[in-house]
């Protein structure tokens, strides 16, 4: 059951004017709201063509209006939808009237809220709503689409019953502490807990690729100065975005540019060469390239192909933490043979245009892969999501390792928290403050 008797109204479509306009009521007194403002009653899952009235029975437009009786709506509650002229003056006007009638104005997300709260969808199925509202091209709208049909829920779900079902294991195996666990069924549960673990790893991997889809790339671009950073940035970018010089420390502050490639958004940060020494404004560019460097998803280290090692020197010490780093040797084309591309290097120049094609290539593989045929297995997901993914795998393993010392309690509460972190992610153990904050990103009238 939802957690308020309250009637709400938004208008559902965007802002500004356009051919139709949508508001959207949900609550118990929807209905009778209604019924005031269309002058008749409604038919339930009927497209009905009326005048929509003000208090004096004066005209405010003419439209369709269609109501959707709960349990058998979005929201799991009476719902009327009133498809309007789309401009906004009668719209408000339409909000206005509800209002009037008994409605108030609905906080942003409250609609999708309520169809959780009401087990209509789970957390992860509403956040994917507010992901296929924004995709920004046709890979991004189906990840998020298969996330709404609950795909990602699906195995997330998979994965919880099958620690509930160890936890519920071992728990009654405490009941028989004179009994050995292998007698109890040990090997069993270690191999099906071995399973569990296997389809979280391979799940966390599926969502980090998810994740990346929705947030997209954070890479930066590092290297000593005058390897061709800024060069880089501008040819990747397709336009000169940052200002090149043969003068080292040209580039002082970070310049972000976001490009997309295969439907993956690649937010990329030039950032000031690293070297020992330099004035004090080039120092703080070299202080603030290192913060970008220890949330970067990627390192793309820019150095010149005359002098590698010389340039892997430099900045090995910098990017010893980013998990992904790709060497550029840039400048290739002062090279008396370009050497083929292998392992985590690849040949360009920036300046003349090579090998920037092999470059994207490489850069679609690190961001996340190629999309799929019709992107079949893709889904979206966001980094909270990770995050629990990350804690559960965390609590697996210690309940692998308390088992194989046949710590039967220990093994049984790491379990139960594995399970639960895994219950943040649809919202099965969710906190109301955390609810608060996710649905507070949606748009007003979802």
């Amino acid at each position: 059951m939802t957690h308020t008797q309250d009637t709400i109204v938004a208008i559902a479509t965007a802002p500004g004017a356009g051919g139709v306009g949508i508001v959207r009521l949900s609550g118990p007194a929807s209905q009778a709201i209604a019924k005031n403002l269309c002058a008749r009653v409604l038919s339930p899952r009927r497209a009905h063509h009326v005048r929509f009235r003000d208090a004096d029975g004066s005209t405010l437009d003419d439209g369709i209006a269609l109501s959707f009786p709960g349990p058998a709506s979005f929201t799991g509650e009476d719902v009327v939808e009133l498809q309007a002229h789309g401009s906004p003056v009668v719209l408000q006007q339409l909000v206005a009237r509800a209002c009037v009638l008994g409605a108030r104005m609905a906080r942003p997300g409250e609609f999708s809220e309520r169809a959780f709260l009401n087990h209509k969808l789970d957390l992860a199925q509403a956040e994917a709503i507010a992901d296929l509202i924004a995709a920004a091209d046709a890979r991004a709208a189906r990840a998020a689409r298969r996330s709404l049909d609950g795909v990602f829920s699906q195995r997330v779900d998979d994965i919880g019953q099958s620690l509930l079902a160890l936890r519920v294991h071992v728990e009654a195996a405490i009941d028989f502490a004179d009994e050995s666990i292998d007698t109890l069924g040990g090997d069993q549960v270690r191999a099906r807990l071995g399973k569990a673990r296997q389809q979280l790893e391979a799940l966390i991997s599926d969502a980090e690729r998810g994740r990346k889809l929705r947030d997209g790339v954070h890479a930066v671009i590092v290297g000593p100065p005058n390897a061709g950073k800024s060069s880089l940035l501008n040819a990747l970018a397709g336009s000169d975005r940052a200002i090149v010089t043969d003068v080292a420390g040209t580039t002082r502050d970070t310049l972000r540019e976001t490009i997309r490639l295969d439907g993956l958004e690649l937010h990329l940060v030039d950032t000031a060469g690293l070297r020992d020494g330099g004035d004090a404004i080039e120092r703080e560019g070299m202080r603030r390239a290192r913060a970008e460097l220890a949330r970067a998803d990627v390192a793309l280290a820019v150095i010149d192909a005359r002098e590698p090692d010389a340039g892997r020197a430099a900045i090995a010490d910098s990017i010893d933490a980013v998990a992904t780093v790709l060497w550029i040797h840039n400048k290739a084309d002062l090279l008396a043979s370009v050497p083929p591309d292998d392992g985590d290097r690849v040949f360009v120049s920036a300046a003349q245009g090579i090998g920037l094609e092999r470059l994207h290539v490489r850069l679609r593989a690190l961001a996340g892969g190629p999309a799929s045929e019709g992107g079949d297995g893709e889904f979206s997901a966001r980094a909270r999501h990770v995050e629990a993914l990350l804690r559960a795998a965390t609590h697996a393993a210690a309940a692998a390792d308390q088992l194989r010392h046949e710590q039967l309690e220990l093994a049984a509460e790491e379990l139960r928290l594995a399970h639960d972190a895994l219950g943040d992610i649809t919202g099965r153990v969710s906190a109301d403050a955390m609810l608060g904050h996710i649905f507070s990103t949606f748009c007003i009238g979802k």
